[in-house]
């Protein structure tokens, strides 16, 4: 089977990279396609996938359309060249398109409610929709829902195996107590009109005067003098020094969940939530939201706690392990259109959402 991966986001290149190498391993013939976005095309080279770069980067909402109209052209252009059985993403606009154009299976994955632009141009195309069983929309008939999470794909105990040097090679002691901390741009599609801190730099005050060393790690420029605090860690070893934090806090709901996960508990401020974030929260109490007016003071006094508090983590991780499943099981059953197993939901029963 000839299958097509598209990738259009660093984190996309974690969620895909386990399921590439068990197709390749299964004989299929897999091709990765990719945008530049971020460190989206370094990962893909430090992991050693062999890909090709479709489209540049795109600074603004003008921009990025027609940045994204090059790339679903391009891949078009490859799917009629080399005509895939599969093609899979993430969110999935021009999968789908092109899946469509050449009678090839689309598998999208998704997890972000507010995303409409997305959903609107993806869903009606795709012939499956596989989405977290916390997922508060429906997506359509073709939804599937899975006990799992995106970060589960990469982070899952079965995947991943946190290296101890990382922290020490950024100069960290084994007893010293540090935070990351996660500042957005606010560029893409679905975060325009929201917002996380009021102030970062009053952030990191906070977070040092709490007896933590603050580590910023930031999608472009960050604010006046908070410069030194960005940490120079390879993205690829990015998950080790979350693992190893004692807190998380941050305007980026993926690092907030790949935490939470992690056994890191992660304070999530940003004006969006999605169902992911909330059942960490609600559920699991490895994340903590913070949303609407106040959540700057709010996320700050909590984090406080947070590092002042004694907390089972790893119980409260192992909860979490119990209930959820290795995403990239998921992610290649699905390419080969094989059902998961007895947890998830077949398209036609699938669970619609409270907007269904």
């Amino acid at each position: 089977m000839r299958v097509f991966v598209t990738v259009q986001h660093p984190a996309h290149v974690h969620f895909f990279r386990h399921a590439i190498d068990e197709l390749e391993r299964a004989g299929h013939d897999v091709h990765v396609f990719a945008r530049e976005k971020e460190m989206a095309v370094e990962l893909l080279e430090r992991f050693d996938v062999d890909h090709e770069v479709l489209a540049g980067s795109a600074s603004g909402l003008t921009e990025l359309a027609r940045v994204q109209a090059t790339y679903e052209a391009r891949l078009l252009r490859r799917a009629l060249e080399l005509r895939p059985d599969v093609v899979t993403a993430i969110g999935g606009v021009a999968a789908a398109h092109v899946a469509t154009l050449v009678r090839a299976r689309s598998v999208v994955f998704y997890d972000t409610e507010h995303a409409d632009l997305i959903q609107n141009l993806a869903f009606p195309f795709a012939d499956a929709v596989y989405t977290p069983d916390c997922y508060r929309r429906a997506a359509g008939r073709n939804q599937v829902q899975y006990p799992g999470y995106h970060e589960l794909a990469y982070l899952h105990p079965d995947r991943f195996e946190p290296d101890p040097a990382v922290p020490s090679e950024l100069g960290l002691d084994p007893d010293d107590r540090f935070v990351v901390l996660r500042l957005v741009d606010w560029g893409a599609s679905h975060d325009v009109g929201h917002a996380g801190f009021d102030d970062a730099a009053d952030a990191v005050a906070r977070l040092e005067d709490a007896g933590a060393e603050v580590l910023v790690t930031a999608e472009g420029s960050l604010p006046p003098g908070l410069e030194p605090y960005r940490t120079t860690v390879a993205p690829h070893r990015m998950h080790d020094l979350l693992y190893y934090a004692d807190l998380f806090v941050g305007e980026g709901a993926t690092m907030a969940a790949e935490s939470a996960v992690l056994g890191t508990p992660a304070v999530y401020v940003n004006s969006l939530s999605m169902g992911y974030t909330d059942e960490l929260d609600e559920r699991y109490g490895l994340l903590y939201n913070f949303q609407g007016e106040g959540r700057h003071a709010r996320a700050l006094s909590t984090s406080v706690e947070l590092l002042e508090g004694d907390v089972d983590w790893a119980d409260r991780r192992a909860a979490l392990l119990e209930d959820k499943c290795d995403t990239t099981d998921v992610v290649v059953r699905a390419v080969e259109g094989r059902p998961h197993g007895e947890r998830e939901s077949s398209p036609a029963a699938a669970r619609p959402g409270p907007d269904a």
